[in-house]
């Protein structure tokens, strides 16, 4: 049995009462209220649940679009309904169910009157428009909820979905793990104030967690969640209500004015590993914002704004689905005005996140401006898939024959490969190349309308940890090449011709519908020893002759550029792509300490940031670099940075950048 407030009628009126039954049927009831007559009772509809062991379901609600119920089950899924509760329907209802309607205290014979469920067959058996089978794993939804035009769902998994409903489907934005050891998540409650409560059980403790300050509110030892509880707050006071042993146990506590002041809001609990810019947005009577995006070792990711008139930071959202650290970030392109991915909504992009323990996130964020918000940006979040390695093991066939994959492997760095959405198929897949701890480099596929992401493709030319990687299009006159350059500890750089194996993969993609075995990257065109250790930064810029910049940065403190010109071989005899170094320009001692971030920001103009806190800008010229000027920044440890250009209005262009480390800086 379960209680849920009826649609379209005021609260403590009418309520609906939805009973589970034999072979999967669910009935709603509506039971209306009248002081001093007993309740009068109508059948509204039937439902049948899906088959599984334990058919019955858990939570339900009505949605307020009308003419929906979305209800979980005790498998874990969700399941939505059509419902109706129209004026005809009432009638029929009513008519067939008039048992039970006599005054209390009056004629005892109403027993002998029939019941209303005796005429259930009148009424039509619904089956599910939309199931999302096993969402909460197989311990059940324990409850539903809607807000913002949003529905929310919990269960005894953990996390609670965001999802919205997309015609008459129920789609999943994404999934929230609000607190490590929160293993029983019971209920949400949406403050007045804008922050979101979590209410659940660790342990033998009931919990309250507040998404805004991600904290415990309470921590109240009752035994567990297999009793009957509650709980009610409001401005003045909070109390907890549960059984224990047979006895109804309270706590109750006053509310106490606040004396704690946030001074500075928290970004990540650990040091920050990655940093991207997805753009700016402009929102009436505010500043321009920048929008970022972080990964940190704290296991999270965050989308923040940041303007550089306030110099405040203000998280957004954060992506909590790594179970560790966030080593690497990719956008799918760069967006902003007059970009493909920017349009009338704001910024519109997708986002790859990647790190420990073999795992890729990806993500399409819809950040917009919102005047009415604290931020002054909403930002959307749809998580569009993921993919592990070691779950890519458990499905190949024969694997008590292999070798398992190393469960340590970390995913070091990501890079989207341009100009592959293959307009020419149906379906287009994006391709995503990673870097590998296991000396590996692997070429993901990305199918974002079947939310599928595949390994497709792999090599492990380098024989020890890649640290970067970097794709790019080569268009010139003789063909299209998709290039990609990887870097390893041994301070060598490879360059290679990914063409061949992203066509074959499209291919055996499209006919096999999203399932292949991984192929063979083959062998680089061309290896550098570029560095005498680990290559820690890497950036490439093509020239407007249409040669291409390879900028690298090393842990030795050194900065290596080469030119390189891709030749196309023409006719059968010479098919192939060729690379020539063109120059090579070595800087030793560049930087007293590892080179972890560089950018060409023109073909003469280099940016270089060091772990020795120094940002050097310098001046390419024949065969050497020249510092041109230096500039200390304030992160200590830095992981990244990145860079951007913009368009001053007397048309100067204006270089800005973000360094992340243990902090975040943007000068």
């Amino acid at each position: 049995l379960g209680w849920a407030p009826c649609p379209g009628q005021p609260p403590g009126a009418t309520t609906a009462l939805l009973a589970s039954g034999p072979d999967g049927e669910m009935l709603w009831l509506d039971v209306t209220h009248r002081p001093g007559q007993a309740p009068w009772v109508r059948l509204m509809g039937r439902y049948l649940l899906p088959p599984c062991k334990q058919r019955w379901h858990t939570c339900a609600a009505f949605l307020p679009q009308g003419g929906l119920l979305v209800c979980g089950d005790r498998r874990g899924s969700l399941l939505l309904f059509p419902c109706s509760s129209s004026p005809e329907w009432a009638v029929e209802s009513a008519s067939i169910a008039d048992g039970g309607t006599s005054p209390v205290g009056e004629d005892t014979g109403s027993g002998s009157e029939p019941s209303c469920l005796s005429h259930k067959g009148a009424l039509p058996l619904e089956a599910p428009l939309s199931m999302l089978f096993g969402l909460h794993g197989k311990m059940g939804v324990t409850s539903v909820t809607c807000h913002g035009g949003y529905i929310y769902s919990t269960g005894r998994d953990g996390c609670f979905h965001q999802l919205r409903l997309q015609g008459q489907q129920l789609e999943v934005l994404r999934k929230h793990r609000p607190c490590k050891g929160l293993q029983w998540i019971e209920e949400l409650r949406f403050t007045p104030d804008g922050d979101l409560l979590v209410l659940g059980f660790h342990a033998d403790n009931f919990v309250v967690w507040s998404s805004r300050t991600g904290e415990n509110l309470h921590c109240i030892p009752c035994g567990g969640g297999h009793r009957s509880w509650s709980y009610c707050s409001n401005a003045s006071a909070e109390a907890f209500a549960f059984v224990k042993c047979g006895d109804v146990m309270l706590y109750h506590r006053e509310a106490e004015p606040c004396e704690q002041q946030v001074l500075l809001e928290s970004l990540h609990g650990r040091e920050i590993a990655c940093v991207r810019r997805l753009g700016a947005v402009e929102v009436p009577g505010h500043a321009t914002l920048n929008i970022f995006v972080t990964g940190s070792e704290d296991t999270t990711a965050c989308v923040l704004a940041l303007s550089k008139c306030s110099r405040a930071a203000m998280p957004l959202t954060r992506l909590s689905d790594h179970i560790s650290s966030v080593r690497a970030l990719a956008l799918a392109s760069p967006v902003g005005p007059g970009d493909e991915g920017f349009g009338d909504e704001g910024l519109c992009t997708l986002l790859f996140s990647a790190g420990g323990r073999a795992q890729i996130e990806c993500y399409r964020l819809l950040c917009a401006g919102d005047p009415a918000s604290e931020s002054a940006v909403a930002c959307q979040v749809i998580h569009v898939a993921s993919h592990r390695l070691d779950k890519h093991w458990e499905r190949k066939k024969n694997r008590h024959k292999l070798v398992k994959m190393d469960p340590e492997t970390r995913y070091m760095s990501l890079s989207v490969v341009p100009g592959t959405s293959s307009e020419q198929l149906l379906a287009p897949w994006k391709f995503l190349a990673a870097a590998c701890s296991d000396g590996s480099v692997r070429v993901f596929g990305l199918l974002e309308a079947a939310r599928k992401l595949v390994l497709v493709a792999e090599s492990f030319h380098h024989q020890r940890c890649v640290l970067k990687v970097e794709a790019f299009l080569h268009t010139r006159a003789g063909g299209e090449r998709h290039l990609l350059c990887s870097a390893a500890t041994d301070g060598s750089v490879a360059f290679w011709d990914i063409t061949s194996p992203i066509t074959d993969a499209t291919d055996a993609l499209h006919r096999a519908e999203g399932e292949i075995q991984p192929l063979a990257l083959g062998t680089p065109l061309l290896t550098i020893m570029a560095h005498s250790c680990g290559v820690n930064s890497l950036h490439i810029r093509e020239t407007p002759e249409g040669q291409y910049l390879v900028a690298s940065g090393s842990d030795d403190g050194s900065i290596h550029i080469c030119l390189l010109e891709v030749a196309l071989g023409r006719g059968e005899a010479m098919a192939g792509t060729c690379l020539r170094v063109l120059e090579r320009v070595a800087r030793p001692c560049a930087h007293a300490a590892h080179v972890t971030g560089i950018r060409v920001l023109q073909p003469d103009l280099l940016l270089s940031a060091s772990v020795d806190q120094r940002l050097t800008l310098w001046h390419r010229g024949p065969g050497r670099l020249d510092a041109l000027s230096t500039t200390f920044f304030h992160v200590p440890d830095l992981a990244e940075l990145d860079c951007w250009e913009v368009a001053e209005a007397g048309g100067e262009l204006r270089y800005y950048c973000v360094l992340c480390g243990r902090g975040l800086e943007m000068l």
